[in-house]
């Protein structure tokens, strides 16, 4: 994996497409305003480990103005931007990521009447990035808020526990069924991060969504990071099964289920992406189409991941992709296809 991915300028024909789903809208404040900071802390979790987030502080002539500002992007992010409520917001806490390729602002927000809090992320627009949370929002099962302007980008936070503070603290204490169900999830997981080539993700990259149900908890696995959307080009990237950092969950995965059951489990996860696909066509067409314009990977890494990927499937399309978009293309194309033969088969 490449040490350090770079940074994709946002194309006309994305542009385009994010104004026309209200993706951008002119915000008070960008990226760079808030990296003018003039002092830093290190943040400690409640073990008193580094957490590799500093928070940090500006002066009192700048404060005043960054937080108003970033009540204002709050609004705009998870309101209509009516601003008759900032006098009860306050912002609490403003912390800076000095660890991988986006190196965020996470900003806390509190309501002062209640004193819920929420967080939201500020981080450098890249091209990647927006087409990953552009197909998370479409094609997981989940939606997801963002917004751009220029070269920042507004992310919500999601919310769970991160994979690997799960597996450490929370799954020894998981009953022999609620290890069974996390075990499936994790297929499921594992095969709609390769379908839409989204990449890394390590423990740390995603989060398990606990939720009570009846007598009992249903978890679900859901991506947090989309910085390694499409650039990589050894298919094994795609594959969060091949991290070691997985290896806790995987060994769970072959105590727990059975050969059968894991195909299963590989071919419904597919059946519910081409479903996606499918009824969401015009939408997905047209991001696939901005990808297929843009230039969001290398050559070799392109070539390499094609020839993969023909490897795998043996659909001359893949072979034949001169870029990622085409790549994305044919993946879609594929098991759209094969849903709709009632030829959907598990690949591995």
């Amino acid at each position: 994996m490449s040490k350090k991915k770079p940074s994709y300028r946002i194309c006309k024909s994305l542009d385009n497409y994010l104004n026309s789903y209200k993706r951008k809208i002119e915000i008070p404040i960008f990226y760079s305003d808030l990296k003018r900071f003039s002092g830093s802390v290190s943040v400690f979790n409640d073990k008193n480990i580094d957490t590799l987030w500093v928070r940090v502080f500006y002066s009192d002539s700048e404060r005043k103005e960054i937080d108003l500002n970033l009540k204002k992007v709050y609004n705009l992010l998870h309101s209509d931007g009516n601003e008759n409520n900032i006098k009860f917001l306050n912002v609490d806490a403003i912390d800076y990521c000095t660890f991988g390729n986006s190196k965020p602002f996470r900003i806390k927000i509190r309501n002062i009447l209640n004193d819920n809090f929420t967080y939201f992320y500020v981080k450098q627009a890249d091209a990647s990035r927006i087409y990953g949370l552009e197909f998370e929002h479409i094609l997981s099962p989940y939606n997801l808020n963002f917004l751009v302007f220029d070269d920042t980008l507004i992310e919500e936070h999601i919310t769970g526990i991160p994979g690997d503070e799960f597996y450490e603290n929370f799954l020894p204490k998981c009953n022999d069924s609620e290890k069974a169900q996390i075990a499936k999830e994790f297929v499921k997981f594992n095969e709609r991060c390769m379908i839409r080539l989204l990449g890394d993700m390590r423990a740390y990259n995603y989060v398990i969504i606990p939720t009570h149900d009846f007598d009992k908890v249903v978890y679900k696995i859901r991506a947090i990071d989309f910085d390694q959307q499409c650039y990589e080009g050894n298919l094994q990237i795609y594959r969060p099964q091949f991290f070691k950092e997985n290896d806790v969950i995987m060994k769970i995965i072959k105590e727990k289920l059975e050969i059968n059951s894991v195909n299963q489990y590989k071919i419904e996860e597919r059946s519910i992406l081409a479903k996606r696909i499918l009824s969401s066509r015009g939408r997905t067409k047209e991001v696939i189409n901005c990808m297929i314009r843009d230039n969001i990977s290398e050559k070799e890494k392109i070539n390499l991941l094609s020839r993969q990927i023909y490897e795998l499937t043996g659909d001359i399309s893949f072979k034949m992709a001169k870029g990622m978009g085409e790549i994305m293309k044919a993946s879609f194309d594929y098991i759209s296809r094969n849903y709709e033969n009632h030829e959907m088969l598990s690949i591995d």
